[in-house]
């Protein structure tokens, strides 16, 4: 761990005592999944190859599903794709009447991320770079730059919103001949879904479409389309807290939203959807309540259900549900080891107090203390950091002090208007 940067050390410190997941250093912490992984490469692999992937990842709060789709970002960064996250809460959803499906879309362009701008807000570097290569080749060619880019996306017109949009990026390269400040960020705002009104945007930019409520899936997959068009090989989009859903008072809105995951599951299994990936972060219930969850919805009940023959320990990670199986007791161990390293690069405690604190963890708690192990690992942050700022204090008695905190963790299977959508764990450990 050598290449560890000390940026990146407090960053990863700060995420774990926070019980978030860090943003930066991932590669230094990650164990297990191995063949999950193996599976999301595959699908990496598809979307670079013209494909379509979906995935619904699975697991408690608390077991690391935020952790997993945030190295499955990375992972597609660096094979060239350009990734779009954002998490679901009660003001966005895939669905709405009120604005809410259009501030989701704009929360995924504000982080839209590329190899080059891993930490959001490279729009604009694609779009420099599709108008970049636009004229590099109208240079080669001998031809005006206008011509090639309205070559690149001619075939948008014939896709649904494709007029608009194309005629958008065409108002920006037009903004970058003529240095008009004021069309360049215009065209911007127009891209990320800012515009809530045609009017706004046709005295901007002279269009008459805008990103709304009933269009957001389409003009993700002009993005799709587009980041091909600027030289990357495809579009990943991350879904978390999908919970939120779930969580809806409304049969109607949920409804209508499980209608739009339908949608966008039809397109990806039957092919057509290019280029363009899908990764949905819920919990059990999201998934599995029939009268709430993605299970209510028959048609998707239907495509989602588990393989009957995956059965007494056999698994099948080819389909679209990603269960997030429980880290065993020695992932944890390599996953402790791993803090220790990156918290302790000199005096490190031994592994006979980290195999000391796992014991008393399983005594207290049971084997919820590796099927969640969030909560863990901030309870074993939180005991170095006191062994760093008070030397001589002895492990020993700080084990024996740890607590474990009164269940947080809500029944959400019975009433109508749950709790907002903080990613609460069931367990908690205090020191």
């Amino acid at each position: 761990m050598s290449d560890l940067k000390p940026r990146e050390r407090d960053a990863i410190v700060q995420a774990l005592r926070a019980g978030v997941v860090p943003k930066q250093g991932l590669r230094h912490i990650q164990v297990g999944r191995a063949r999950e992984i193996e599976e999301m490469v595959r699908d990496i692999e598809r979307i670079a190859d013209g494909g379509a992937t979906i995935r619904f990842v699975i697991g408690d709060y608390g077991s690391g599903k935020t952790f997993f789709m945030n190295l499955v970002r990375l992972i597609a960064l660096e094979k060239g794709l350009v990734v779009m996250v954002a998490d679901l809460a009660p003001d966005r959803r895939l669905h709405a009447t009120g604005g809410q499906a259009r501030g989701l879309y704009a929360e995924m362009a504000r982080n839209l991320a590329t190899r080059s701008k891993p930490d959001g807000g490279a729009l604009a570097s694609v779009v420099e770079r599709f108008v970049g290569q636009a004229a590099q080749e109208a240079e080669q060619r001998g031809v005006p730059a206008g011509t090639v880019i309205r070559e690149r996306l001619g075939h948008f017109e014939g896709l649904t919103g494709g007029f608009e949009f194309a005629e958008v990026v065409r108002r920006y390269w037009e903004a970058d001949e003529t240095g008009d400040d004021d069309l360049r960020p215009a065209a911007l705002r127009w891209l990320r879904g800012e515009y809530a009104t045609r009017t706004d945007a046709r005295k901007a930019l002279g269009v008459r479409g805008i990103v709304d409520d009933a269009n957001v899936y389409d003009h993700l997959k002009l993005m799709s389309e587009f980041v091909r068009a600027a030289g990357y090989k495809g579009l990943l989009i991350g879904l978390d807290e999908m919970v939120n859903l779930y969580k809806l008072t409304s049969s109607q809105a949920r409804s209508a939203n499980y209608e739009q995951i339908l949608r966008i599951l039809n397109d990806v299994l039957q092919g057509s959807a290019a280029h363009l990936g899908f990764l949905m972060g819920g919990t059990p219930e999201f998934l599995l309540h029939t009268r709430r969850g993605l299970y209510s919805y028959e048609a998707l009940q239907s495509r989602l259900a588990e393989n009957t023959f995956a059965r007494d320990g056999l698994v099948d990670l080819s389909g679209p549900v990603l269960r997030l199986t429980s880290l065993t007791p020695e992932d944890l161990f390599v996953l402790l080891s791993n803090v220790r390293t990156v918290m302790q690069p000199k005096d490190p405690l031994p592994d006979e107090g980290l195999t000391a604190f796992m014991a008393h963890c399983q005594t207290r708690i049971g084997e919820a203390y590796f099927r969640t192990p969030r909560n863990t690992v901030t309870a074993f942050v939180d005991l170095l950091s006191v062994l760093a700022q008070n030397p001589g204090t002895d492990w020993h008695d700080l084990i024996e002090r740890i607590e474990v905190a009164p269940e947080t963790g809500d029944d959400l299977s019975d009433i109508e208007e749950p709790p907002g959508g903080t990613d609460n764990d069931l367990t908690s450990f205090r020191l």
